[in-house]
C-alpha cells in the first residue's frame, strides 16, 4: 500500500504520537482505534505499523517518553543545599513541567490500568525514581527537624498526586496567574511536611 502525499519517517512518527497522546487523552485508550489514529494522521491504517508495533507499545511508548523527559528535565535542573529550597524548587518545576504537558499527564496517570503487567512493572520504575527524588527530600528535612512529618512516603504521594491535581483545572489566562498559583501549592505543600504559615 503507498503512502500518502506527504507521509515521510521523520514527520510522521512524530505526529502519530502526537495524535495518539491527544486522542487517548480525551476519549480513553479503549475507545481509540488505531484506524482512528491513523485517519487524524492522514496515512493508511496499516501505515501505522511502520512506526509502533501496536497500541499497547503506542501507549506504553507515550507513557515512557513523558516519564523520561521528566526525569531528564528534573536531573537537568540541579538542586540547592538548602531542605527547604529544595522542596520548593522541586514544587515550582513539578508544576511548571506538568502544566505545560496535561495530555501526557492525564494519559500517564489515568491510563495506567491498560497496560500490559509488564510494562506497568516498567513504567512504576520510572515513577518511583522521581517519586523518590521528592522523598528524599523530606527524609533529610524531617532528618534536619525542618519537616514533621509521620511517614515520608503517604506524604510523597499526597504531594506528588496535589501537584499533579492542578493540571485538571488550571487555564493559561484564568483567574490568577501560574506564579501566584505557585506560591499557594508551596504553602500548601509547607503545610503537608509540618511547616507553620508565617
Amino acid at each position: 500500500m503507498a503512502r500518502k502525499t506527504g507521509s515521510h519517517g521523520d514527520i510522521t512518527g512524530p505526529k502519530v504520537r502526537e495524535v495518539a497522546l491527544h486522542l487517548i487523552a480525551r476519549h480513553g485508550f479503549a475507545a481509540v482505534s488505531m484506524r482512528q489514529i491513523a485517519a487524524d494522521v492522514g496515512v493508511q491504517a496499516g501505515a501505522l505499523y511502520r512506526y509502533t508495533p501496536d497500541k499497547q507499545t503506542l501507549l506504553f511508548e507515550l507513557m515512557r517518553d513523558h516519564m523520561d523527559a521528566l526525569l531528564a528535565a528534573r536531573a537537568a535542573r540541579g538542586e540547592a543545599r538548602n531542605v527547604l529550597d529544595r522542596l520548593d524548587d522541586f514544587t515550582r518545576f513539578h508544576i511548571r513541567f506538568h502544566s505545560e504537558r496535561p495530555d501526557a499527564v492525564f494519559v500517564s496517570y489515568m491510563e495506567l490500568r491498560n497496560l500490559t503487567p509488564d510494562n506497568f512493572t516498567k513504567l512504576e520504575g520510572l515513577r518511583r525514581t522521581y517519586e523518590d527524588q521528592l522523598e528524599a527530600i523530606l527524609k533529610d528535612g524531617v532528618a534536619a527537624g525542618v519537616f514533621a512529618v509521620r511517614d515520608t512516603k503517604i506524604t510523597t504521594l499526597a504531594i506528588i498526586a496535589m501537584l499533579t491535581g492542578l493540571t485538571t483545572w488550571y487555564r493559561d489566562g484564568g483567574r490568577l496567574p501560574l506564579d501566584e498559583i505557585e506560591r499557594i501549592y508551596i504553602d500548601m505543600v509547607h503545610g503537608a511536611v509540618g511547616m507553620a504559615q508565617g
